[in-house]
């Protein structure tokens, strides 16, 4: 202890004390800064001891487990291969031993051989004879054994469900290891092949039982049927199955038994339903591998239990939205396929089938698109779809939809049907009279078809009048527009298979009749009024009545389009014609009052699907009787709508007015005029043959036989002398000279009338495969095949091919620096027509707009369209309408606009002399070394210019050009035949003929005949002349003068 007093007080003195006093304070620091520090450091010094000696117990531990398992491993690796040599049987206790051993170290990488080896050993012991220590099973008896064995079994069951989920049956090892799995399940889930319970054994029964429902109850908590799942769609969702028989019928045995067990509880018919009856064309695989294991779904009249379970709306939404839309599809082919082997269920349960049907169609409905997305799928049978679609499914989409098709089968629709199609109709006793084809009018009497359409008759009242009667709200009715529903919801669902439904719906001749007989029977004055009505009321039963009305009218409407005049006017398929007038009345009311009532302006969704349908229907029954009437005079006009007052509503800018103008312009009265002769005939009569005759210079018939060749020759001089820039029909483009409508073609009388008649004629060639020397211009060629009507043509890139200087002036415009207001251009096109400057607006009053930089884009636009649409739009329509009534638009489709014109022009290339050579035939003792031949190919490819050769093969087969393909494809062969007499002294070749023929020796001097030609068989007739010099003369002439025809 210091005692301040004894130290020295002064200044000096307490800075000492005061360092000494800081240094030991610094020094006290320091030393508990050691301390600490040194005891941190031995506390980690003992954890890195402890964590050192758990490291090593670990490891220890670690790798004592490595060894044991090893040995464990060993042992049963010993004990397998022991088991596999066969030396001796194994007892059930040792197998259930060194299962649990297995069992208690088990990886699925690392021991699936053992696994494999161990199921086949318990599979052994399950075989052998009269070996009950040797049964796997027989432990199950044994009181301290039982719960052990139960839990071990069902360990190795469910290693045996993740197994077949991992497994490929495509190959050949998996395939074997899926059938050992499946077989372990089979014979485990089920006691009638444990061999423990027969004879004495057989009370073991029920408790036995009772083992395998704990153990199946076991598997279908842990998700048993999605592993069945996994594996049938694997093995089945493809063209050909890769499941063998026995693997199929083990497969679909597992799925059926806890089912069965159960008593058919809605808790196992779910999942049964979802995971095994969705399986990709089940039912189809089943009735081609094992159609043994239907028989037991029919048995147990399983179809009835899954109508009564789906027919329910919650349970079959449930259903459907565990599956989605792709796997919903697989889940209605298969029941469809069930109940097409099951009729008579089906007769029994339609209202429940069609209604668990509609539902599933109304669910994948919801999910179906019409257009192309970045939220949409495309699917082959849905289209469109906004739910995400399984491809896998795609290899076995041609069978569900085979499946799906049994829905518009034949013994489906009857049984739907039955309550109509059993219904008889009255029948007509006298058959409408049709005139010929052939005749030019083809019009029915308009006094015979108006008696027969309204007379009093009984019989045929019940055909044609919409009498009524039938209360809409009775069972009979609502039935029939249930299945009329689920027919109309099929049509907009399955989209890209809508054609096949309406083919399979309109087989049966007498559907659509009976069902039209059924819509005349509705309400209590018959249909119009009736569907009228419903358009008003947004009721359940109104949207089920219009759906019927809908399904009616687009299954019509493909009928007709499919059958031929002959079926239509003749045969009467379907329909009679007096059925067919009443039909087209009640549409053509309909329609108009839909329009005129103000429906259709701002109809949307199923209003709008209505309009089209009937729409449709109606517009082919239009054409079909411009084509060929079936129906009275003046049947189409509406009576009620006054011309006056459609005007004043076009005056008033009434949109209804215009939609009459657009969607049923035929209601309106007016003056159909008529042309002559071919323009006359109908569209099945110009596509038969037309017969011609010419008249030569001296006017006398030509003595030509017309088989086809003449009506060629003809065809083409025609076309020729129409398309011939003189006559002003046809403008020629600067530059290239190619043809298109002359603006100025009004100038002669009925000119519409002539566009129709060439169009009419240029089908006619093409039908006939006749190519003819008509060069188009491009910009009409694309016209022709209606691209314009696309949304990506521009008339200013088709340009070009109209005037390629106008088009340069009129591009530089858009890139004019300047403004363009100083140009002085305005919205119209100023034209010299005839000496008279004539200005045409391109807009309403575009002679006063000035082209602006803003608005030159649309005034090149605008320009474009006039130059190569507006100026000749009546002509090229016209044109158009002639040709697409011999040709339809989808058979020139494909081509493009190059390809159509060789299509009509056929190749601009010369005449192929050594392909005409090669296949040129010779009669009456010519040959390809006889000297007039030799003479003549000489003439061609040496002395004859180009236009002289096509004017030699038009000669001989009436076209100047040659076939698209080559000579090889010319019908008739071109032949060359040597005659020695006048035409009309030919009696064909003879022995004598053709040996003079043959050795150049002449009957007579042919020097002053010419040489002749047969252009119906491309037949040139040739004489044996003497010299090279008048041969060339001679034909020179004979093709100069085109005698061709004259045969004497």
């Amino acid at each position: 202890m210091i005692y301040l007093s004894h130290l020295p007080f002064s200044l000096q003195g307490s800075c000492k004390f005061a360092d000494m006093f800081t240094v030991s304070q610094t020094s006290r620091a320091w030393f508990i800064d050691r301390a600490r520090q040194a005891r941190e450091e031995r506390l980690v010094q003992k954890e890195r001891e402890r964590a050192a000696v758990d490291i090593q117990a670990h490891v220890r531990s670690f790798l004592c487990r490595r060894r044991l398992q090893r040995e464990i491993r060993r042992e049963i690796d010993e004990f397998l291969k022991a088991d596999d040599s066969g030396s001796s049987k194994r007892s059930a206790l040792c197998i259930f031993k060194i299962a649990r051993k297995l069992l208690f170290l088990f990886r699925i990488k690392e021991d699936n051989e053992r696994f494999e080896k161990l199921c086949r050993c318990i599979l052994s012991s399950m075989e052998a004879e009269n070996e009950p220590k040797v049964w796997y099973v027989s432990l199950a008896l044994s009181k301290d054994l039982t719960l052990l064995w139960i839990k071990q079994i069902k360990d190795i069951l469910w290693y045996c469900c993740e197994f077949l989920k991992q497994l490929k049956p495509e190959i050949l090892q998996d395939s074997k290891l899926i059938t050992l799995y499946l077989t372990m399940l089979v014979t485990f889930t089920d006691t009638s092949t444990w061999k423990i319970l027969r004879g004495k054994g057989e009370s073991l029964r029920p408790a036995m039982n009772h083992i395998c429902a704990n153990i199946m109850g076991h598997l279908n908590q842990h998700g048993f049927y999605s592993v069945l799942q996994v594996l049938l769609t694997r093995g089945l969702a493809r063209p050909r199955p890769c499941l063998s028989k026995g693997t199929l019928t083990a497969a679909f045995s597992l799925a059926l038994r806890p089912v069965i067990a159960a008593q058919f509880s809605d808790n196992l018919l779910r999942p049964f339903l979802i995971h095994t009856v969705s399986v990709p064309a089940l039912v189809t695989h089943l009735s081609t591998v094992t159609p043994e294991r239907l028989t037991v779904l029919e048995s147990h009249d399983m179809l009835h239990k899954f109508i009564t379970f789906l027919r329910d709306e919650d349970r079959c939404r449930d259903v459907c939205e565990s599956l989605e839309g792709c796997h919903t599809l697989c889940l209605m082919g298969n029941l469809l396929h069930l109940g097409s082997l099951s009729p008579r269920v089906l007769e029994e349960e339609t209202d429940g089938f069609v209604s668990l049907l509609t539902q599933m169609l109304c669910y994948c409905q919801k999910y179906v698109s019409q257009k192309k997305s970045n939220l949409t799928h495309w699917h082959p049978v849905l289209g469109w779809f906004s739910q995400s679609v399984d491809y896998g499914l795609n290899e076995s989409m041609p069978l569900i939809t085979k499946q799906l098709q049994f829905l518009w089968g034949v013994p489906l629709i009857r049984i739907f049907f039955n309550d109509i199609l059993s219904k008889k109709l009255l029948e007509n006793p006298e058959p409408a009279h049709v005139p010929p084809a052939s005749s030019p009018q083809n019009v029915l009497p308009v006094k015979t078809l108006l008696k027969r359409a309204f007379q009093k008759s009984a019989s045929v009242r019940n055909i044609l009048r919409p009498v009524g009667g039938k209360r809409v709200d009775s069972a009979e009715v609502q039935k029939v527009c249930n299945i009329c529903v689920l027919y109309q919801t099929s049509l907009t669902t399955l989209t890209q298979i809508r054609l096949q439904i309406l083919t399979g719906l309109t087989y049966l001749d007498d559907l659509l009749p009976k069902l039209w007989a059924f819509i005349c029977e509705l309400g209590p004055h018959g249909g119009l009024k009736l569907f009228l009505e419903c358009l008003n009321n947004d009721t359940e039963e109104s949207k089920q009545l219009l759906a019927m009305l809908m399904l009616f009218c687009d299954c019509s409407r493909h009928l007709i389009t499919i059958l031929d005049d002959i079926e239509v006017y003749e045969e009467q398929i379907s329909f009679k014609l007096e059925e067919l007038v009443t039909i087209s009345s009640f549409l053509n009311s309909f329609v108009f009052k839909m329009i005129w009532d103000g429906i259709v302006e701002n109809a949307k969704g199923e209003t709008l699907e209505l309009f089209h349908s009937v729409h449709g229907w109606l517009m082919v029954l239009y054409e079909r009787d411009c084509r060929r009437r079936f129906a009275p005079e003046d049947h189409w006009l509406r009576k009620d709508l006054k011309p006056s007052v459609l005007f004043q509503e076009l005056d008033k800018d009434r949109k209804r007015a215009q939609l009459i103008l657009q969607y049923i312009p035929h209601v309106i009265p007016h003056k159909n005029d008529g042309y002559e002769q071919l323009r006359q005939l109908s569209q099945h009569a110009m596509k038969g043959v037309i017969r011609v005759k010419f008249v030569n210079d001296l006017g006398v018939d030509e003595a030509g036989i017309d088989q086809d060749g003449v009506f060629k020759e003809f065809l083409e001089e025609i076309i020729k002398r129409v398309f011939d820039p003189a006559l002003n029909l046809f403008k020629t483009t600067s530059g290239d000279e190619r043809l298109y409508p002359s603006p100025t073609s009004y100038i002669h009388e009925n000119y519409l009338q002539l566009f129709e008649f060439v169009g009419k004629m240029l089908g006619k060639a093409v039908y006939e495969g006749i190519v003819v020397d008509v060069p188009f211009a491009s910009f009409f060629l694309s016209q022709l095949l209606g691209h314009h009507h696309s949304i990506f043509y521009s008339s200013v890139d088709e340009l070009p091919s109209l005037d390629s200087e106008f088009y340069k002036n009129l591009t530089s415009i858009k890139r004019y620096d300047g403004d363009i207001a100083d140009l002085g251009l305005t919205l119209s096109y100023d034209e010299d027509v005839m000496g008279q400057l004539v200005c045409h607006e391109l807009i309403p009053g575009g002679k006063t707009i000035p082209v602006t930089n803003e608005n030159k884009i649309s005034y090149i636009h605008l320009m474009a369209h006039f130059r190569m649409h507006t100026q000749i739009k009546n002509q090229t329509a016209a044109l158009i309408s002639g040709f697409r009534s011999i040709i339809k638009p989808e058979w020139t489709r494909m081509f493009s606009t190059p390809e159509l014109q060789r299509l009509i022009s056929g190749d601009n290339a010369e005449i192929d002399l050594e392909d005409l050579k090669k296949h040129t035939v010779y009669y009456g003792g010519f040959h390809g070394s006889h000297r007039v031949i030799i003479w003549l190919w000489d003439i061609l490819a040496s002395d004859f210019t180009p236009d002289e050769r096509a004017m030699f093969l038009k000669f001989v087969t009436s076209c100047s050009r040659p076939p698209l393909l080559g000579f090889a494809y010319l019908k008739p062969p071109f032949s060359i035949r040597c005659v020695e007499v006048s035409d009309d002294q030919d009696t064909g070749d003879t022995l004598g003929s053709v040996l003079r023929g043959f050795f150049t020796i002449r009957k007579r001097e042919p020097g002053g005949r010419l040489p002749t030609s047969s252009t119906c068989f491309n037949l040139l007739k040739l004489p044996n002349y003497s010299k090279k010099s008048v041969l060339r003369e001679k034909l020179r002439y004979a093709i100069s003068m085109n005698t061709g025809f004259e045969l004497s």
